[in-house]
């Protein structure tokens, strides 16, 4: 079975869209975009990412700061990987602005201001990491790790973060197996009201 990894592209965004929903849910009934887009429905919410992963501004969604692992021409699995001194708060803000949903700013901002690490902005930061169901343990997240991190040391960085749920301990042992470690947690009460989850972990990779 082999993996093919290639930068994603506009044409992309439904297989983008169906990624990002998957990681923001993590298992749960609704995550952050439901929120965001006032509870539309797998298709409605579907539709409203699909837009941001296509805006002209460069939100930390856009479809540029994508890679998609592909298996006999079927994309199975996605990485993003962003420079949160580029795609900033500001900019997801300006995005949702562009796509006609400033509705949303106030849960996002208030979530992101409880729940927020203050991301040192000389590290990159992982997200949305995600294959589809039955491509599992083929090595998938693995390979869009390594290129991605190809890429990011000609950049000059030399460690990577991300965040996953308190509670998440399968994703979490995942992450460990990929080599993250674990460098704080924060739990948040409006994150339990929210999503019925204690907070985030905040994790770490050197390379």
């Amino acid at each position: 079975m082999s993996i093919k990894i290639k930068k994603a592209q506009s044409t992309d965004s439904p297989f983008l869209a169906q990624m990002i929903l998957q990681s923001s849910r993590a298992d749960k009934q609704f995550g952050m975009f439901d929120l965001i887009f006032g509870h539309l429905g797998d298709s409605g919410t579907l539709a409203s990412i699909e837009k941001l992963i296509k805006a002209d501004v460069k939100n930390q969604c856009h479809f540029s700061n994508f890679l998609i692992a592909e298996i006999d021409g079927e994309n199975v699995g996605s990485l993003c990987s962003y420079e949160p001194r580029i795609a900033t708060t500001q900019s997801f803000l300006d995005a949702l602005n562009e796509i006609g949903c400033s509705d949303g700013h106030k849960i996002f901002l208030e979530i992101q201001e409880a729940c927020d690490f203050e991301l040192n902005t000389r590290t990159l930061v992982f997200d949305y990491m995600e294959e589809l169901e039955g491509y599992m343990d083929v090595g998938i997240l693995k390979s869009l790790m390594q290129k991605s991190l190809l890429t990011a040391r000609l950049k000059g960085y030399r460690i990577v973060q991300s965040m996953v749920e308190i509670g998440s301990l399968e994703t979490l042992l995942y992450y460990k197996k990929l080599g993250f470690k674990e460098v704080k947690q924060k739990e948040c009460e409006i994150y339990r009201e929210k999503f019925g989850r204690a907070g985030l972990v905040l994790l770490a990779f050197e390379f």
